[in-house]
């Protein structure tokens, strides 16, 4: 085999402070070209195949997340191909691989472990690198061997989304065979990835959207039924729904992106001692809890991506399974990022929105 020439820098899409005169604020994304330092002890390179979007990226260019890095790269979802290592005899050599989105929690059960420091990748100061780039120096620890069903579009789909979902509805909500279960705001990646999840351990599934279309989709996927939760009634409308065929169901749990009345808008429907497990805020941050929910032993569960253990764990039920992650949109090389972002504004996508970096050397998922 002939020695592999490497790139000595790479293009990244960085972060950069918005002017001050521009209102409403919104900072800049910019691609500039990095030098790519030398590998040491531990460390490979990447070379992206795919990265995708999170919300996260557009609320940081709006200021509104916390830890903001200027001069930091984009993305905490990305998947390639190992090609260069520390050590020359590295098994992850020429191996496909997706990052580790996150820092600073590997495998305590219930939260990250006492005195670490827990980070996303990606626009952030810690930790102090993201996904969109040609190529990332990455711990080695800290790449998860991509299954062969997936490409590298549906892996760079799978990160943060399969955490966050994994950790909500299996860790949490422990869905299980036979149960019935609601996952609200259908059409993102979370709840998607969270509907795959639970149909793949025998649950049936309802979902809530504002969008009759996208909960259309999700019935094509197997979601039983759906509302649409800009009706005030959809609360009713859900009871309807779980009554069809002449006895009344309950929801075992509910997977929640909302916050706000949630625990109020589903309690006639979740049976005693059922789950609400919120891991986002788009309705409201304040999440309300009474008195009511208390005699009824309902309980609700806040959840923030998981662990290092959970996303392994996560990523072999996939495997397992077969599940391929929804891709709304696929967009051509890094200089298409700017249309990922107006993407995320307009809010209509189904699935996640990916930027495919090189076309060569990609397994075809199965769909």
């Amino acid at each position: 085999m002939g020695v592999v020439r490497l790139p000595k820098e790479t293009r990244a899409l960085v972060l950069r402070k918005a002017p001050v005169e521009r209102k409403p604020l919104y900072h800049d994304a910019v691609i500039e070209k990095r030098p790519i330092p030398t590998l040491q002890r531990g460390q490979v390179l990447v070379k992206m195949g795919a990265v995708a979007f999170n919300h996260r990226d557009l609320w940081i260019r709006f200021g509104k997340y916390p830890g903001i890095g200027f001069g930091a790269t984009f993305g905490a979802d990305g998947a390639g191909t190992v090609v260069a290592s520390a050590d020359p005899h590295d098994p992850l050599l020429q191996q496909r691989v997706f990052l580790t989105p996150m820092r600073g929690w590997e495998s305590s059960p219930d939260a990250p472990e006492p005195g670490s420091t827990f980070g996303i990748l990606g626009g952030g100061k810690y930790p102090p690198l993201g996904t969109f780039a040609d190529y990332v120096v990455v711990e080695r620890d800290q790449v998860v061997r991509s299954p062969d069903h997936l490409d590298d579009v549906h892996m760079a789909a799978w990160p943060v989304g399969g955490l966050t979902a994994w950790r909500a509805a299996i860790v949490h909500a422990r869905v299980a065979q036979g149960q019935t279960i609601l996952i609200t705001g259908i059409g993102g990646g979370v709840a998607l990835i969270a509907l795959q999840l639970c149909l793949a351990k025998g649950a049936n599934v309802f979902v809530t959207s504002g969008s009759e279309d996208k909960i259309q989709k999700a019935i094509a996927l197997g979601a039983a039924g759906g509302v649409v939760y800009t009706s005030k009634d959809w609360p009713g409308q859900l009871a309807k729904l779980l009554a069809k065929g002449g006895q009344s169901v309950s929801l075992d749990a509910v997977i929640d992106s909302g916050g706000g009345d949630i625990m109020g808008q589903v309690n006639k429907t979740l049976k005693p001692g059922g789950k609400v497990v919120v891991y986002g805020m788009t309705a409201n941050p304040v999440v309300k809890f009474t008195m009511r929910e208390v005699l009824k032993h309902q309980q609700l569960i806040g959840s923030t991506m998981g662990s290092h253990q959970d996303l392994v764990d996560a990523t072999r039920f996939i495997a397992e399974h077969d599940i391929v992650p929804v891709v709304s949109h696929v967009l051509e090389g890094l200089g298409s990022a700017e249309q990922g972002f107006e993407l995320m504004k307009h809010g209509s996508q189904f699935g996640k929105i990916v930027v495919r970096m090189d076309e060569s050397g990609q397994v075809a998922a199965r769909l």
